[in-house]
């Protein structure tokens, strides 16, 4: 709330007009339904998980409306939304920035004036995880969690890695934590389709 209302102090500061601001994704969304838009700013984390519900209802409203100029703020990169948001509209009217660059208030200003008028801001610690998201996924994995991976492949239980490995089921599992959030499975819904999704990206390496 208080970012939300500091940002509605700022920008009426600098004559931007504020027709809606709102507290959760699905207001978001309902907001840009009932009001013609030049520029939408979005935090990643929105109620009711506080996860990535503002990131998703970005991608969302790009689906249905590509052209419409959004900024998302973060406190840290969400890089397979990013993906998702820059390849809409070739990635014009798109803003991504985390939210220690709202403190340079003017090149702050400067970037939501350059995204509604159509044009691409990301920040550079964001460009330069997406180059690093180019490579392979696998080379993020140390070789012990490369072990965890092949055996999960192989269809073998935790418990079943852990005899293999000669390490505890929480070691394992452990591993398994670190091998979703280097793969950027962090935030699946379902920990089973975590596990899938997580073998299908070691098999597309081959």
């Amino acid at each position: 709330m208080l970012l939300r209302e500091g940002l509605r102090s700022l920008l009426e500061r600098f004559e931007f007009t504020v027709v809606a601001s709102v507290g959760d994704a699905e207001a978001l969304v309902s907001a840009v339904d009932q009001h013609s838009l030049d520029l939408v700013i979005t935090d990643v984390r929105m109620p009711p998980g506080f996860r990535d519900e503002g990131l998703r209802a970005a991608v969302q409203l790009r689906t249905t409306r590509p052209e419409l100029p959004i900024v998302v703020l973060s406190h840290y990169v969400e890089t397979r939304y990013a993906e998702a948001l820059l390849d809409f509209h070739d990635g014009r009217a798109l803003g991504y920035l985390l939210k220690e660059r709202v403190a340079e208030i003017e090149d702050f200003v400067a970037s939501l004036r350059r995204v509604a008028a159509g044009g691409t801001v990301v920040d550079p610690t964001v460009i330069k995880q997406l180059v690093q998201r180019q490579r392979d996924p696998l080379d993020r994995l140390t070789q012990r969690q490369r072990d965890v991976l092949v055996l999960m492949a192989e269809g073998h239980s935790n418990a079943r890695i852990a005899r293999d490995l000669t390490v505890s089921e929480a070691a394992v599992g452990k591993h398994i934590g670190s091998i979703m959030a280097k793969l950027d499975l962090a935030y699946a819904d379902v920990d089973v389709n975590r596990r899938v999704k997580a073998v299908l990206a070691f098999l597309r390496a081959g």
